[in-house]
């Protein structure tokens, strides 16, 4: 039966009602940009920053995004009022605004800006009222400054809708709420797991990548520095955009040229590290599969993952690839081989990652990817601080003649180039695994069923007598509700690949900053172009590769590849902070009841054991003997709630077992 047709009036012109969630939508696929800071149609909708009114016949002025478009609906979207309305809002907040535009990093692409232009704002009727808060520039990945802060909401539902973690949220009262990590902490010390999407979906400065640019500019500018960098799949594909690009061309010869002009010794690909990755990770996952190892393997190269696997997931960690992500097998290599190649000092040689992620740079920072002192990777630039940079030096980046990269971690397969895409990882294992088993027809073949931008994707392949079945995800709160479902036993894989961003790395925070999935498409359109025009494939067809397992690494899982090429996952604290006092008593003796309400606990019910331990101590003859607060990870987060009662800890506690175990306790030294 034919679907009816529905439309509705935007400015006395007739538009079609199609798959439109709200009045906003259809406004604009109609071609007018009605103005918002907190609409993102992968987000709820929130309905706060109040820009994007329109007066609806019959209904008055309300907010666009919430409205359902309806048959016969009469819209109009710039009356007068509305106008004065619009300019009205842009200047409150730009009241409450810290407006160092100049020198702000968000400058060339802040969305505060670019509507306070367009909405038509001059001079500024209101007064800055609100405190100065302190910056928060401790974490290695993000820098927050609530002073430029607007509350659109848009990085605490990112960081709670799409992530599932909840690192950021509200806090305070009228005037005075900001946004703020649990307890006015600082973003290094909570839950987060520096995937920067909440920098990304930032319209201000307020949530901003921390930069290392000077940092670099300091050695390349040092005479006694031998400065290499390595260049991540998926930069090729994006850095162009800040240049006049379009999303997805390729511009690794114009980039590897400018970035010679600029002053690096060498420029290498990450994709080389990428095939070496494929080759150890898909021997460690046929070593599993073979001798009953922990299945399904997840891959470790998204640090942001990794990161949540440890604080969240600590059961999981034995199913974690021991590889090291490219970045940190490229870093580890160099660091071993370059020196000699290069002649240099290993003091002396230093090596830039560009990344399209901002959890590289924690991840260089790990201290297990130092040896003697020496890290593998010294600095982490994105993207965009790469283009930042290029246009400080001035050099025209369309002018510049095309370079190639430098050998031999400059050469690079197919198969380490779509590791940019989610599913990359695991149609480069797929691609190799089938080599190893003269399946040849997997060297040439697209694996559709693991490309695209589902939330979860999944695949069955039979390669010689292996039968596997595969799942790929990107955005950790798919990748919680999988893992949830694995450990219930409700599905069964082999593989599972993880990647935080969305569509992958090309998503990355680092990259130049879109909110339209269309440009995240060419982006990944482009990597799989970048696949088909190379001459090789498959990650052990790289001569290279082969060359360096020859030379130093024997054979894939080698004690000479472990020690190099692979690492160890623990679990990890989430929030550092001093205790927080519930209940004091002020006798001395008192004995220390410590409730952890980390996340492994809290959403385990920590929350309720202690609302009600609290009232059960607070109603008995032993509460002048008991201290209660609330504490932050007790290690065992797998085994939540727990409690700390003096030196000893109860599992898996409730507050009436806690209280038995008080009262032994308590008895025992009376």
């Amino acid at each position: 039966m034919k679907k009816e047709r529905k439309y509705m009036f935007v400015n006395n012109r007739k538009v079609e009602i199609t798959d439109e969630k709200n009045v906003l939508q259809v406004a604009r696929n109609a071609g007018v940009e009605i103005p918002t800071f907190c609409y993102h149609s992968e987000l709820s909708v929130y309905g706060a920053c109040r820009l994007c009114l329109v007066e609806i016949e019959g209904m008055g002025t309300v907010a666009s995004c919430t409205i359902t478009p309806q048959e016969g609906m009469r819209v109009k979207t710039h009356t007068q009022e509305i106008r004065e309305t619009r300019k009205t809002i842009m200047e409150l907040l730009l009241a409450n605004h810290d407006q160092k535009c100049t020198s702000c990093i968000k400058s060339s692409d802040c969305k505060l800006r670019e509507l306070a232009d367009k909405i038509g704002v001059g001079e500024n009727h209101y007064k800055h009222t609100k405190p100065e808060y302190e910056m928060d520039t401790i974490s290695d990945c993000l820098i927050r400054d609530p002073n430029k802060c607007v509350l659109c909401g848009d990085c605490v539902r990112y960081c709670e809708e799409i992530q599932g973690i909840g690192a950021i949220d509200f806090a305070g009262r009228g005037e005075n709420v900001i946004v703020s990590p649990a307890f006015g902490q600082s973003i290094a010390h909570v839950d987060c797991i520096n995937c920067g999407q909440c920098a990304a979906v930032c319209p201000t400065g307020a949530i901003v990548p921390k930069g290392q640019i000077d940092d670099v500019w300091n050695v390349i500018n040092d005479d006694t520095k031998t400065v290499v960098a390595q260049v991540a799949p998926a930069v090729r594909v994006a850095l162009g955009e800040m240049f006049g690009y379009k999303a997805g061309e390729l511009t690794i010869g114009e980039m590897t040229g400018v970035m010679k002009m600029m002053g690096f010794n060498k420029v290498y690909d990450t994709s080389f590290a990428a095939d070496l990755t494929t080759l150890e990770e898909a021997n460690e996952f046929i070593q599993r599969k073979q001798n009953g190892g922990k299945l399904p393997i997840f891959t470790s190269c998204c640090p942001a993952w990794v990161k949540y696997a440890e604080q969240s997931l600590p059961e999981l960690l034995p199913n974690l690839s021991s590889c090291k992500s490219p970045q940190q097998m490229f870093g580890s290599v160099a660091k071993e081989e370059l020196p000699e190649m290069l002649k240099v000092d290993k003091k002396d040689l230093v090596v830039v990652s560009i990344m399209p992620c901002t959890a590289k740079k924690f991840e260089a920072r790990r201290p297990e990817f130092s040896k003697d002192g020496v890290k593998e990777v010294d600095y982490v630039l994105t993207t965009k601080e790469l283009g930042l940079m290029i246009k400080e030096a001035g050099i025209m980046f369309n002018e510049i003649n095309p370079e190639s990269m430098d050998l031999p971690y400059g050469f690079a397969t197919g198969a380490g180039v779509i590791f940019g895409n989610t599913g990359g990882v695991t149609e480069s294992v797929l691609r190799y695994v089938g080599s190893l088993t003269d399946s040849e027809v997997y060297a040439d073949s697209d694996f559709e069923d693991i490309r695209g931008f589902e939330g979860v994707k999944e695949t069955q392949v039979t390669v010689g007598d292996l039968k596997l079945k595969l799942a790929v995800v990107h955005g950790i709160k798919n990748a919680k509700s999988l893992a949830d479902k694995i450990q219930a036993g409700e599905v069964e894989y082999d593989i599972v690949e993880v990647m935080a961003c969305p569509g992958g790395c090309i998503g990355g925070a680092g990259q130049p900053v879109t909110h339209n999935e269309k440009i995240r498409q060419a982006r990944a359109k482009g990597i799989y172009h970048a696949d088909k025009i190379m001459q090789l494939h498959k990650p052990d067809d790289n001569p290279f590769i082969k060359e360096l397992y020859t030379r130093k690494l024997k054979e894939p899982g080698s004690s000479v590849a472990h020690e190099l090429l692979h690492t160890k996952y623990k679990m990890r604290k989430r929030i550092q902070t001093n205790d927080i006092q519930v209940m004091q008593s002020e006798n001395p003796d008192a004995v220390k009841v410590s409730v952890c309400v980390g996340t492994g606990c809290f959403i385990r019910g920590s929350r309720k054991v202690l609302t009600d331990l609290t009232k059960l101590v607070a109603n008995d003859p032993l509460k002048d003997k008991v201290n209660i607060c609330a504490t932050f990870c007790s290690e065992n987060c797998d085994k939540g709630p727990t409690v700390t009662i003096g030196d000893d800890k109860v599992y898996k506690a409730d507050a009436d077992t806690v209280m038995t175990v008080l009262r032994e306790r308590i008895n025992a030294h009376s």
